[in-house]
């Protein structure tokens, strides 16, 4: 289904339906959109996504969370449809988050507290010492992902920050340390612990990078911590760019050629730009090679470029959102300069 180049859904009944994760990345989106153009229309824009992604809250949980539309099989575990999981949570905490801080709304602070807790009671933790914590994907599973137990890092130490709550602060530290413990000599994460999970992507290693990052900045961690997210940087930024602005999608060889590794890459530059003086370059570099080879002329991107064909399927989730987060981050960001 993914990658026929000819686009199998309508055939296959799969029907058209709103994506809580991509509502998610359009909110933050607008959100950067507004703090560029501070207009009522845009705050009024913003503010009428997020409340359409507080309404797909799931229920059953001891806090607010999210999942996804379909069922969704992993390599070590099957999510039914509307379970929730970390990732499309955490982006709509994300979301909630920057908003609270940006229209000083304490209805969305205290849903992203909500969030907090379905982190800390409802997420099974495989790896939990004195010293390190590891978040797992779903309530129904006990898998070892980096990216993933980091980005619910970010969550407590973003909502901690705010409400100045120790106890939250200390478990995002205690996440990042079994992150930062398990990163290679050369500054790589494989994408989790079990052996079919020992691949190196783009974009996960940039989930990785954003959230340390934020993480570090939040609870205000010791060097060692900022000396991982150098190297992790450093390896990212080597590997997984061509001198064109190509975002590779695994760390040994260039194809695909995909939106979402090309946007959440724009993101993360922008994110980390305090590392590195050429960041906001290579994030203009990286988008204007995907608008020239990713983008159709009726303006939507493409979903991959494979070795032999172009997979041009509009997934709003993977490439349509993301590409709009990176694109408002970099508009932001160029704004600003």
């Amino acid at each position: 289904m993914k990658r026929s180049p000819s686009d199998l859904r309508p055939v296959s009944v799969v029907p058209p339906q709103r994506n809580s994760k991509g509502i998610a990345l359009f909110v933050l989106a607008l959100l950067a959109n507004h703090r560029r153009l501070k207009t009522a229309a845009s705050e009024t824009e913003a503010r009428a996504l997020l409340q359409d992604l507080i309404s797909m809250r799931l229920d059953g949980y001891s806090g607010a969370a999210w999942g996804y539309n379909f069922d969704w099989q992993s390599r070590n575990f099957f999510a039914p449809r509307g379970s929730a999981t970390i990732v499309p949570t955490a982006f709509a905490a994300r979301a909630l988050i920057e908003a609270a801080r940006e229209f000083h709304d304490d209805e969305y602070l205290s849903i992203a507290r909500s969030v907090c807790d379905f982190i800390l009671q409802d997420l099974p933790r495989p790896v939990s010492n004195d010293e390190e914590i590891c978040f797992s994907y779903s309530p129904a599973s006990n898998t070892r992902i980096f990216n993933a137990s980091l980005l619910a890092a970010e969550v407590l130490a973003e909502v901690g920050t705010l409400t100045q709550e120790p106890e939250l602060i200390a478990h995002a530290e205690k996440a990042a340390r079994y992150v930062v413990n398990h990163q290679r000599k050369d500054g790589a994460w494989v994408y989790g612990t079990e052996p079919a999970q020992g691949w190196i992507d783009n974009f996960h290693t940039a989930f990785v990078l954003y959230s340390l990052k934020r993480v570090i900045e939040r609870c205000s961690l010791p060097a060692e911590f900022q000396s991982s997210l150098e190297r992790g940087y450093e390896y990212w930024k080597q590997t997984f760019f061509l001198a064109d602005g190509w975002p590779k999608y695994y760390d040994d060889g260039p194809y695909p050629a995909d939106t979402h590794a090309a946007a959440s890459a724009i993101v993360t530059f922008i994110e980390l730009a305090e590392l590195d003086r050429e960041s906001i370059k290579v994030a203009e570099n990286v988008a204007r090679w995907a608008i020239t080879n990713l983008r159709d002329s009726r303006g939507y991107f493409y979903y991959q470029k494979r070795r032999f064909y172009t997979v041009k399927k509009p997934y709003m989730r993977w490439s349509q959102a993301w590409m709009l987060y990176g694109l408002g981050r970099l508009l932001e960001k160029s704004d600003m300069l």
